[in-house]
């Protein structure tokens, strides 16, 4: 009987260990703050300033924000998915120390996003250079279909130098 009543408070000391460590966590890496849109949660992980600087910078701040460009309009479970998956890979990344010398890259799932979103955003535009394209394709010419928007436009919005002197006072947060 006493062994039952052992196991019984073990059982019941484990799940309130496991719970508390997990509120732990949360609160230490700001999780919460990742339900968020705001362009200051991308930088909660140090990576990325040398990014959300760049971007403070950019023609696209007030325009278009972290989320609005990397993830994806369709619904918001697609939202949830693509921004758990990246955050994963992110969390993964800097606790492994995984990154390569260039510090984060589009993944591929991310790049097809990234793409989707320019399209999105500037179809106008994107209608007429396709259809003007089309007036100097050749028999068998591909054109378009695999280019992707930063490969023209390589410093939108984060500029073409990523380190520690691309933009003034980068390891620094201001205000939008």
């Amino acid at each position: 009987m006493e062994t039952k009543n052992m196991m019984k408070y073990v059982s019941i000391l484990s799940v309130l260990a496991a719970v508390g460590m997990f509120t732990y966590v949360g609160y230490a890496s700001n999780m919460i703050s990742y339900l968020s849109e705001d362009p200051k949660v991308c930088i909660n992980c140090h990576t990325m300033n040398t990014q959300y600087a760049t971007w403070q910078h950019s023609s696209h701040r007030g325009r278009a924000t972290c989320v609005e460009c990397h993830l994806p309009k369709e619904s918001i479970a697609d939202k949830i998915f693509a921004k758990s998956g990246d955050g994963f890979k992110h969390s993964y990344a800097m606790t492994f120390r995984t990154y390569e010398t260039h510090n984060i890259r589009a993944s591929e799932g991310a790049q097809k996003r990234i793409q989707a979103n320019c399209i999105r955003c500037h179809r106008e535009i994107v209608s007429e250079i396709t259809a003007s394209s089309k007036l100097y394709q050749t028999a068998g010419d591909r054109g378009q279909i695999d280019r992707k928007c930063w490969g023209c436009h390589r410093d939108v919005p984060h500029g073409m130098v990523r380190g520690l002197t691309t933009t003034p006072d980068n390891l620094g947060v201001k205000d939008i």
